[in-house]
């Protein structure tokens, strides 16, 4: 799978790759392309964005940056599922998350402070996904989240099993997970439920499926 994101701050991204589970998978199952729309700006010293038309504070990310970032990249051959991520966008589920890890590629469009023309969402996108209905100041963190989220679905990404029932997952009914409890099995006389000490696989499953929140 190969995700491109178009982004500022392509450096931002330099933790999250050296940590698990995209460190796991980069250059085997995902190839990652961190692409900074300075390098192709048709605007003189590197600008990107401008004021809002109508005024307010606050700058906006420019639709002809984007258009020149995406074909210097692309040309005409533009990718099936380009995502702008804002708030606007529809709410990320497990389930979309499922969806997007079937591709084989992707292209992560980001943005900072008031975001984008919506030029880019209606024109240069195909879809808008949002992390959550609240703005932030770094527009990387939402492609990270996707970023991290897809990844840890790639063959490989987690160790045989732990991914198996993740939140949101269709087998856990879309809720969330299961309480989940380790050693000590007492601590200042908060106990581990004994079907979890028990051995017993079966019981110890259907325990967990009465709990998913």
């Amino acid at each position: 799978m190969r995700i491109d994101v178009f982004t500022l701050v392509p450096h931002a991204f330099a933790w999250l790759t050296e940590q698990q589970p995209i460190a796991g998978v980069l250059g085997t199952e995902l190839e990652l392309r961190l692409i900074n729309y300075r390098e192709t700006t048709p605007l003189r010293a590197g600008q990107v964005d401008d004021e809002p038309y109508g005024g307010g504070a606050g700058m906006v990310l420019r639709v002809d940056v984007v258009a020149a970032a995406l074909e210097a990249v692309y040309g005409e051959d533009r990718p099936e599922r380009v995502i702008a991520l804002t708030p606007q966008g529809r709410p990320l589920t497990q389930q979309i998350v499922e969806e997007l890890a079937e591709q084989t590629q992707l292209t992560l469009l980001s943005s900072r402070f008031e975001g984008f023309d919506e030029r880019i969402v209606q024109h240069l996108s195909t879809e808008a996904i949002s992390v959550g209905p609240y703005v932030l100041s770094n527009g990387d963190l939402p492609a990270m989240i996707l970023l991290d989220a897809v990844a840890r679905r790639l063959p490989g990404a987690l160790a045989e099993g732990s991914g198996e029932l993740e939140s949101f997952s269709e087998e856990l009914g879309g809720g969330l997970e299961y309480p989940h409890y380790t050693r000590p099995a007492e601590f200042r006389g908060w106990k581990v439920p004994d079907v979890l000490l028990s051995g017993d696989h079966a019981k110890i499953e259907a325990w967990r499926r009465e709990r998913v929140r």
